[in-house]
């Protein structure tokens, strides 16, 4: 892209005259395609219209659009929207798997840091330990295996001791 004087391709440098001249079009388009949100130039304080380096990248796209694909404006409109939204999606993809990536190598660092030296033959089993567990503000604690009740039919609320097939 076109960076002058050390700013980047989004600072508003370039008046309407300028940008009409650099992209090839008439001024009068460019404030049409204002309107219309195809390519919004940022504003001086007096109000004037600004253009930076992508903004008149983007009146090229949208001529080349119209001019050679034949696409109206509604349609170049909708297709820069679409585009603006692929690009923020891949960032947040990009983001997605850095953060991915980062959690990988931490589990992978807490499982070496865990293991210690290589498991002898026969060492595999893990202890674990019993954990809570909370459920919509109320702590459960897991019931041990002698702790628990016979759960037999009909113990329950809602069995019926007559589907009991030791019965009879």
């Amino acid at each position: 892209m076109m960076n002058h004087g050390g700013l980047g391709d989004d600072a508003p440098v370039y008046v309407i005259s300028v940008a009409a001249e650099l992209s090839g079009l008439h001024p009068q388009t460019l404030r049409q395609y204002d309107r219309l949100g195809l390519v919004s130039p940022g504003r001086a304080a007096g109000r004037g219209r600004r253009y930076s380096a992508r903004d008149v990248q983007m009146l090229r796209e949208v001529q080349r659009l119209s001019q050679e694909e034949g696409i109206n404006l509604a349609g170049i409109k909708r297709i820069l929207e679409l585009q603006r939204e692929v690009a923020e999606l891949r960032e947040t993809v990009f983001h997605l798997h850095n953060e991915l990536e980062a959690a990988r190598s931490a589990v992978a660092r807490r499982g070496a840091a865990a293991q210690g030296p290589p498991p002898r033959p026969g060492g595999e089993l893990m202890p674990v330990r019993r954990t809570r567990v909370t459920v919509f503000g109320a702590a459960v604690q897991p019931e041990r295996r002698d702790e628990r009740r016979d759960d037999r039919p009909g113990d329950r609320p809602g069995d019926d001791r007559r589907d009991d097939p030791r019965r009879d």
